[in-house]
């Protein structure tokens, strides 16, 4: 008979954790580990990882989910591997070969010119197997019932594209080690394949991991085996305050009167110049309160903490600098 499974009982967590997404899960898998580890009662990432990925991947809870669409836009940085003369239906391990061809030598002077080819503003088809969607289905969806819709081509920019041999037979290379700095919405298995191409055989990623995401970075990551290897109250220590969700927005600080109006939706006037993404805190305590834009003197409101979300994390501040103490 097989014992009675406990009962985990949540409690409201609010914060960031940078995790350092493992080898064959999937962001969604990832995420649900973290929550349950953190017992925390609401949770979100802010964008998925290949389970073929690892590396950087933020993850929300509690407060921190109200703003984990703006990271959405960050800049990302990643490492991988393309195997050179195989392709595959996925453009990475898990899809199945769907060509062969041999691998040419390929000079330096080649080598820069590919890189240079795929650097700055390109145009990438985004691949079946994505989430993207057509008619309120994704992509993926599609690819795996073997049909294949129309996209369109999206504009993306390579700040910084690195390529070096990672494996040779003879003067040929087997495989390419690439570094790469991108614009949101890169396609990584689509640069290997498209980069495969341009060498004249093809390819496919063998290993890809994200190395940074807006500001975060992997030192800054712990892994799911460390996080759960730690005493339960411990855990909740890794986490960040949700305002470093916001790094591109410019502070606006309130005195108590105007936050508590600025709470309930109310706009407020003062002397700031026009700003499209604003964070707005609290004086006396110091804490974030929301999102807004300032037009005209005026400060608007866009995302807003509750006051209870508002206690609960001054509350867990309290509490660590108290452990900290001690």
């Amino acid at each position: 008979m097989n014992a009675p499974r406990t009962r985990v009982v949540r409690r409201p967590v609010h914060g960031v954790l940078l995790l350092d997404k493992p080898l064959g899960l999937s962001s969604n898998q990832a995420l649900q580990k973290a929550k349950w580890l953190l017992r925390a009662e609401k949770a979100g990432h802010t964008g998925t990882l290949d389970p073929l990925a690892t590396g950087v991947l933020p993850l929300c809870f509690g407060a921190a989910t109200k703003f984990s669409q703006l990271h959405l836009n960050a800049d990302k940085r990643y490492e991988a591997t393309i195997q050179l003369g195989v392709t595959t239906s996925t453009g990475d391990a898990e899809g199945e070969v769907t060509d062969r061809r041999p691998v040419p030598v390929i000079t330096a002077e080649q080598m820069e010119a590919v890189r240079q080819r795929f650097t700055g503003r390109i145009k990438q088809l985004p691949p079946m197997h994505s989430a993207l969607k057509k008619d309120g289905k994704a992509l993926y969806e599609y690819a795996r019932q073997g049909i294949e819709v129309e996209r369109a081509p999206r504009e993306i920019e390579i700040y910084e594209l690195r390529m070096e041999r990672a494996e040779v037979d003879g003067d040929a290379p087997l495989a390419m080690k690439i570094s790469v700095s991108c614009s949101k919405g890169t396609y990584i298995r689509t640069l290997g394949q498209d980069i495969g191409e341009a060498f004249g055989c093809g390819g496919h990623l063998t290993a890809l991991r994200r190395t940074a995401t807006g500001p975060f970075v992997t030192s800054q990551c712990i892994s799911l085996e460390a996080l759960e290897a730690l005493p339960e109250a411990e855990r909740s220590q890794h986490l960040q305050l949700p305002e470093t969700l916001l790094p591109d927005h410019v502070p606006v600080t309130l005195g108590h009167e105007d936050a508590g109006r600025f709470l309930t939706g109310m706009r407020r006037r003062g002397s700031w110049p026009d700003q499209e993404q604003v964070a707005v805190f609290g004086r006396e305590p110091h804490a974030l309160l929301g999102t807004a834009h300032v037009k005209s003197g005026e400060l608007i409101p866009a995302r807003l903490l509750s006051p209870i979300e508002i206690q609960q994390i001054l509350a867990a501040s309290r509490g660590q600098q108290h452990e900290a103490i001690v």
